[in-house]
């Protein structure tokens, strides 16, 4: 079986599996004082200080979640109702009255900020666009935080997870912070993938498991002036920010996974490596290939294309009976299948877009795999054009 398919999940690192082992064996409710209790404390506070050492932050601003979808979730929930609550306190945090995202955001983004809006009618959400390589268009957003009344909310992804495109945050930092505003960041695909830095955002989402760390934990970094209402409440965990006992296990192996990639040049390099063999060779096989923002700066782990003429559900069938695991760029709802929203923000074609695939690489991916899929995919594009016999 050839795996590249690291952005929907990374399998388990080994440094993970390990770190998680040695939380199992030791048990015991963090929350407790005795024995267990502190010992099960000190593996949360090490993977604290491991999460927070890759995004260039301070443990204190971590907060550990069941994952990505409930970190965007308590940001934009916890710092509109957060902003409610301190509208006199002494930073100077006003109502968030307006909520930016742009066009590409993760699912759990867009439609969470569309609740807000439903809940809150005096808030106004709306969407910024993209160039046709997916990067944010700067000058858009500089004229919709110009506009209006308000404290402003702004999402924007470190990089896309579907096409890899990373975004401008040092800019849209610049520009949210001169309007007064603050910033959430979902750092998901990027982290380990690029440098990051959370003194540019007051909110920062990352997941376990796109990491090489079990699935079901994530974090949600906080900036110590930034709004934040709690949404899970009932127990004083991490400092009231998210009650209910901590999944000691999934933090153990997420803090190891942090570690491993903190220092991670030599493994960014290798995984560019493959990426860029896999392009060469595909687009060398099949010039008609379209590569997703491929003039814009993209992450070393994310290859999103076309093969025009070979539709990706034809392609995923295909490719899963030769044992290689790619992605759709489309999504997939009670057995229908729609565009990707990234694809149509950035005006690709329905036609083209209904062909997109992604391939994602990482720590278990190896240059076997990448010919594996180049080998499927040539099979695939020659079977589509009836040069051979289906």
């Amino acid at each position: 079986m050839h795996y590249l398919d690291h952005n929907a999940t990374s399998p388990l690192r080994p440094e993970s599996l390990s770190a998680v082992t040695h939380a199992l064996a030791v048990g015991g409710n963090p929350s407790s004082i005795h024995a267990n209790g502190r010992a099960a404390r000190a593996i949360i506070d090490s993977a604290r200080e491991q999460v927070a050492a890759l995004a260039g932050a301070k443990p204190d601003s971590v907060i550990f979640t069941s994952g990505a979808t409930e970190s965007n979730t308590l940001a934009l929930f916890g710092a509109v109702e957060g902003s409610l609550e301190g509208e006199d306190l002494k930073n100077g945090s006003g109502r968030i009255t307006r909520i930016f995202v742009s066009a590409i955001e993760h699912a759990s983004v867009l439609a969470t900020a569309d609740r807000l809006a439903e809940r809150f009618p005096w808030l106004r959400v709306s969407r910024l666009a993209v160039t046709a390589d997916g990067v944010i268009d700067l000058e858009g957003l500089r004229v919709a935080l110009r506009e209006g009344k308000g404290r402003t909310l702004v999402a924007v992804m470190a990089a896309n997870n579907e096409t890899g495109v990373v975004q401008p945050i040092a800019e849209v930092s610049r520009l949210v912070r001169d309007a007064g505003g603050l910033l959430l960041v979902d750092a998901v695909p990027a982290a380990g993938k690029m440098a990051l830095d959370f003194s540019l955002c007051d909110y920062m989402v990352l997941s376990g498991h796109k990491m090489g760390a079990p699935m079901g934990v994530g974090a949600l970094l906080v900036a110590q002036a930034a709004p934040l209402a709690a949404q899970l409440v009932g127990g004083g965990q991490q400092k009231g920010s998210r009650a209910g006992a901590e999944n000691l296990s999934g933090i153990a192996g997420f803090g190891a996974a942090a570690h491993a990639l903190a220092d991670g040049e030599g493994e960014r390099a290798r995984i560019a490596h493959l990426r860029v063999h896999f392009e060469t060779a595909l687009k060398t096989a099949a010039p008609e290939t379209v590569f997703f923002g491929s003039k814009a700066a993209r992450l070393c782990s994310t290859s999103a294309f076309a093969i025009p003429g070979l539709t990706a559900e034809s392609a995923m069938i295909g490719l899963d009976l030769d044992g290689v695991m790619l992605s759709s760029g489309s999504t997939c709802s009670s057995g229908k299948v729609s565009v990707s929203h990234v694809l149509t923000a950035m005006g690709v074609d329905e036609k083209l877009a209904s062909c997109a695939l992604r391939a994602s690489f990482g720590w278990s991916s190896t240059m076997d795999d990448v010919n594996a899929a180049i080998q499927s995919l040539l099979k695939l594009r020659e079977r589509a054009q009836g040069k051979v016999a289906a």
